[in-house]
């Protein structure tokens, strides 16, 4: 009955598994009405791509929903990955921007600052997406300032523990509850290399290296896994270069947003979390017949084992979404992706055969 009903709750993974048994005589804690996960030694509640359409100060109601059920759960960080208002969008002006931060604070930021909840961001491209040259200037400088203005202002102070502020909100480290965060700016496909040396050497710290566990989170993913999300420009460059460096200093996962489409993977040592979006334009997977949905994933953390638990709501109907409606794996453009449950050896002869023959080996393991 016990496994039963952790499976139910889209708990996929041998290794998930076996940390839900230890969580099992641990309080179950939820809304009202939901599936109440048992909560681990730490929880997240993990958010993103919350905005609707360009310049709108409204958020869908599953947004505003999610938001005020969040305290219920209980969490010790809620985590957002990035796309917090509608930018990106060079007609507006200044003013409006103001104004899409102002709506953002009141309808989401200020709840969970009532709630005494810290919140983790990282910027994603239509809260300030990277500069790029034009004649004149920069093309979203008035955005990116803007948001650093928001963030940096003491009244919206996020809460978290912060190792190093470096360029908060574009990248920053913090701790909590012996868990070392670092979000980069991934609001565009490059990661210039003074950010990277920046990140080696926050990851290779005490701070970081003497944590239990060791997340970064970012916008766009190392890995495309949705539908007119494939093409370069919508997911990082060098993605594989930047996952050995990750796996390098001992990430546990990688968080990303973006893609709209929610896919728990990973590749190689590395957990991979493409949280999918829960305001407006979600996306189907590039594989799979799948209907896009709105996700909202709490997180439960055994600090001994490292084992992370997934249980994840579809915030439209309150339902604990079943991981195995979710493809095995997933050929991204640049490499397979298999999903959190599933290993190399456990793919048929003709999945194997089929990654192979598109990426060889160097692409597939």
């Amino acid at each position: 009955m016990e496994r039963r009903r952790f499976l139910q709750a889209g708990i996929f993974s041998l290794a998930a598994l076996t940390a839900g048994r230890s969580l099992a005589a641990s309080k179950a804690i939820g809304p009202s009405g939901f599936f109440a996960p048992p909560r681990g030694d730490v929880r997240i509640v993990l958010i993103s791509d919350l905005n609707s359409e360009y310049g709108s100060l409204a958020y869908e109601p599953q947004v505003i929903r999610a938001v005020s059920l969040i305290p219920s759960w209980q969490p010790d960080l809620v985590l957002c990955s990035g796309d917090m208002v509608a930018g990106q969008w060079p007609p507006l002006k200044a003013e409006r921007i103001q104004q899409m931060w102002a709506a953002f604070d009141r309808q989401i930021a200020a709840p969970l600052r009532r709630a005494r909840l810290p919140f983790g961001i990282t910027v994603g491209n239509h809260d300030a997406s990277c500069e790029r040259a034009i004649r004149g200037g920069f093309l979203y400088k008035k955005e990116r300032d803007l948001a650093s203005a928001y963030w940096n202002d003491p009244a919206h102070a996020t809460g978290v523990h912060f190792v190093d502020r470096a360029d908060f909100p574009f990248y920053y480290t913090f701790t909590a509850n012996n868990i070392f965060y670092l979000a980069w700016d991934a609001s565009c496909a490059h990661i210039p290399s003074e950010q990277l040396a920046w990140a080696e050497k926050s990851l290779a710290s005490p701070a970081a290296q003497n944590a239990r566990l060791r997340i970064v989170i970012g916008h766009l993913p190392l890995y495309a896994v949705a539908v007119d999300r494939e093409t370069p420009g919508e997911y990082l460059e060098n993605g594989e270069a930047l996952r050995s460096m990750l796996e390098r200093y001992r990430v546990h996962t990688y968080i990303s947003g973006h893609d709209h489409a929610y896919y728990p993977s990973h590749r190689g040592k590395l957990q991979l979390l493409q949280t999918g979006a829960l305001g407006s334009g979600p996306r189907p997977l590039l594989e799979g017949a799948l209907r896009p949905w709105h996700p909202l994933t709490v997180i439960d953390i055994d600090l001994a084992s490292q084992n992370t638990v997934y249980t994840t709501y579809d915030m439209a109907t309150g339902k604990v979404f079943d991981v195995h409606q979710l493809p095995r794996t997933l050929m991204s453009p640049t490499g397979l992706l298999l999903r959190r449950d599933i290993e190399w050896q456990n793919l048929s002869a003709d999945e194997q055969g089929a990654c192979l023959k598109r990426f060889g080996e160097k692409g597939c393991r």
